[in-house]
């Protein structure tokens, strides 16, 4: 018996791992999705060949691929049990996607609602923290991360890291968050230092730099808000 025909020999034209990658994932077929799941047919049948055979047999509606058996999937040859299961797994997640609502980011465009999204995160920390707040071009948060624990200046707090995660999220805009546990909401010369950097690398990046807040538990100082960005 000859070996199974995998994706990885395919010809470059027809492999759909390298599609999706290099393509994205509304350039494959159905077919073509189906077949990176199941890694391989058999010897002359290509694991896309394989799916479009089962996907004819359902009229080429994945509602109906979805209600067939392990035993009618694993009755095509080159489909064995742990394929047939992978596939009908496939089909749930994509029904339970279907039925959940999409995810609303929350808008964190001023500094009030800045304060009340990262108020929670930090109202019982006792020590500095630093955190990054990513978005996009209509205030919706991509992202939050803390960038950095205990004494907060420009040496702990590596701008370098803030410039890569603001990039490798495709944020347009970001704000810059950190707690101050005694309460006081005066800036100290090191968070105004700090401020400064980040103001600077944001404009050599052509990322909107829209608020440094400091919180305490129960109010906040906003650097925008003052007019010092």
């Amino acid at each position: 018996m000859g070996d199974k025909l995998t994706i990885a020999h395919w010809s470059e034209d027809d492999q759909p791992r390298e599609k999706l990658r290099d393509k994205g994932p509304q350039a494959l077929s159905n077919a073509e999705l189906l077949a990176i799941l199941i890694g391989s047919g058999t010897p002359g049948v290509s694991a896309v060949e394989l799916m479009q055979q089962i996907l004819n047999e359902c009229n080429n509606n994945l509602n109906t691929l979805g209600k067939m058996s392990i035993r009618e999937l694993t009755n095509h040859k080159g489909i064995g049990e742990a394929k047939a299961i992978t596939i009908l797994a496939a089909c749930e997640l994509g029904k339970r996607r279907q039925l959940e609502a999409a995810e609303v980011r929350p808008d964190t465009g001023t500094a009030t609602r800045i304060y009340n999204h990262m108020h929670p995160i930090l109202q019982d920390v006792d020590v500095e923290e630093f955190w990054i707040l990513l978005m996009n071009q209509n205030y919706r948060l991509i992202k939050k991360t803390r960038i950095a624990r205990g004494g907060i200046s420009e040496v702990s707090v590596d701008i370098r890291i803030i410039i890569r995660e603001a990039v490798l999220a495709n944020a347009t805009m970001l704000a810059v968050c950190h707690n101050h546990p005694s309460g006081s909401l005066r800036p100290s010369r090191m968070d105004d230092d700090l401020t400064h950097a980040i103001q600077n690398a944001c404009k050599l990046m052509r990322i909107h730099f829209l608020d440094h807040v400091i919180v305490t538990d129960g109010a906040y100082y906003s650097y925008h808000e003052e007019g010092r960005l």
